[in-house]
């Protein structure tokens, strides 16, 4: 084979090292962003913040998962809006509902007040193990019982369910022990005493049968009740009301009666003991109308303050020698991160006013008034890229007199319309559930007669789409909406 050389001359992008970086700070969220920037402060002494305070974190904890609900941040608090189901309330000015108190973190405490601080705590922090643990002595158990009693709390579930069975759990203790299954259904029987009623069930229906038998025998509907939850409930779940008068022998008032009662109990009687960490989505940008105009401004609370560092500067500009290579790279990089985070930011409020500018009739109306958008549309109008347009658009929040909403939520899918135009399809969700919360509970609309509904509004959606919308908003089917 014959070697030999040759030269040829061709094209290929490259990115930058700055771009690179540019397009890695557009795409994060506000917290990831901070988090990124923690650790620039951390291995570069050319960057500082403004203020001055280095170590102090910006944002807040993780957005939630999908399905989850939105809080917002506390450092916002007289700008604050609720979550997008709460547009009404946040309109009229009643959304900052968090007092000062809740988020007093590091302030400094009475000693007075020392013992009651930490005792609030513990009571706040108390799993649902200590809790039941607690009750012990209050029940008089010789200690092998207690300690048999201490094994079945330790195998509950966080909503309070003993799912393992009794013979398996035996057969796992050492032999020595010589426990026995009936011994364990005596501790479980003493388990099932304690409070919260209704805990160490093994089923729903036995969660909910503990429960009722807690009440006293007083309670109206109680025996109704009992015989529902032992014997009927997946009949009552199906909301076959017919066929349970039948089996009940009583009337429509006595059956609504039961209704409420069981739909009152805890299915979960542990939950409450589960510790959940709060979230909270700090805003991007804020949008308030002055003059009869809504106008995007970026939350200054969530754009970090950076700057060179002045000092390490100085000694650079005096000594330009080899000597200082690594701090001249690091001055370089701290100068490139401080622009792109300000291009950041600078893109984030192109790309919200752009939608505002489309959407003004959902600010002034809701959801109802929401026009069909998509990410061409705006990357075409600022001369972005539609990547761009979508990575700006994830993860990033705005907040507006309705509520608080990520930059995703105002662009949905179009839906023709009889008169050749076309709908939003998060209009026609808000349609739906307008028609589902006036329908009449006794006859509820089918996806059929949504749909013919709609129809005659001009907006043609086929009864399929109904159903997929009305899942997405998490509405039950007719058959389940429906009340005695």
């Amino acid at each position: 084979m014959k070697h030999s050389l040759q030269l040829r001359l061709s094209q290929h992008l490259t990115l930058t090292p700055q771009l690179q970086q540019s397009i890695r700070l557009l795409q994060l969220s506000t917290v990831e962003l901070n988090q990124e920037i923690e650790k620039f402060l951390t291995e570069n002494p050319l960057l500082e913040r403004e203020d001055g305070s280095p170590n102090e974190p910006l944002g807040g904890t993780p957005p939630p998962a999908p399905g989850e609900p939105l809080q917002t941040s506390p450092s916002n608090s007289d700008e604050t809006a609720q979550s997008s189901g709460s547009g009404e309330e946040s309109a009229n000015g009643d959304s900052g509902e968090f007092s000062n108190n809740e988020f007093s973190y590091g302030t400094p405490r009475d000693d007075d007040n020392d013992e009651t601080s930490s005792s609030q705590l513990a009571a706040e922090e108390q799993s649902l193990r200590a809790y039941l643990v607690a009750q012990l002595p209050h029940v008089n158990l010789s200690e092998r019982d207690q300690q048999l009693l201490i094994l079945l709390i330790d195998s509950l579930d966080d909503a309070g369910y003993l799912h393992q069975d009794l013979d398996e759990l035996a057969a796992l203790l050492p032999p020595e022990l010589e426990v026995d299954v009936d011994e364990l259904h005596i501790a479980l029987r003493h388990l099932q005493n304690l409070d919260p009623p209704g805990i160490g069930a093994r089923t729903l229906n036995e969660c909910l049968l503990l429960q009722l038998d807690a009440m006293p025998e007083s309670t109206p509907f109680r025996a109704h009740a009992i015989d529902i939850a032992r014997n009927h409930l997946e009949i009552l779940a199906a909301r076959d009301f017919v066929k349970l008068k039948k089996l009940l022998h009583c009337d429509d008032t006595v059956l609504r009666g039961v209704q409420h009662l069981i739909v009152g109990l805890n299915p979960r009687p542990g939950s409450s003991f589960s510790a959940g960490d709060a979230r909270y989505v700090v805003a991007d940008v804020i949008i308030k109308k002055v003059k009869g105009v809504w106008l995007a401004a970026l939350n200054s609370e969530a754009m970090p303050k950076l700057r060179i560092n002045q000092l390490y500067a100085d000694i650079l500009q005096r000594n330009r020698d080899s000597g200082h290579t690594q701090l001249a790279s690091q001055l370089q990089e701290a100068r490139w991160l401080i622009k792109n985070v300000q291009q950041r930011f600078d893109t984030i409020l192109r790309v919200s006013q752009a939608i505002v500018d489309r959407q003004r009739h959902f600010f002034e109306h809701g959801e109802v008034a929401m026009r069909p958008l998509v990410l061409r549309e705006i990357a075409d109008t600022l001369d972005l890229h539609e990547s761009t347009v979508s990575r700006v658009t994830t993860q990033k929040f705005m907040l507006t007199p309705r509520g608080i909403f990520e930059l995703k939520y105002f662009f949905g899918s179009h839906v023709t319309t009889e008169t050749g135009g076309s709908a939003s399809s998060t209009a026609i969700r808000a349609l739906i559930k307008q028609l589902v919360i006036a329908e009449n509970s006794q006859k509820p609309l089918s996806d059929s007669q949504i749909s013919e509904i709609l129809g005659q509004q001009g907006i043609v959606v086929a009864r399929r789409t109904v159903a997929k919308y009305r899942e997405s908003m998490q509405i039950l089917p007719v058959n389940l909406r429906k009340s005695i």
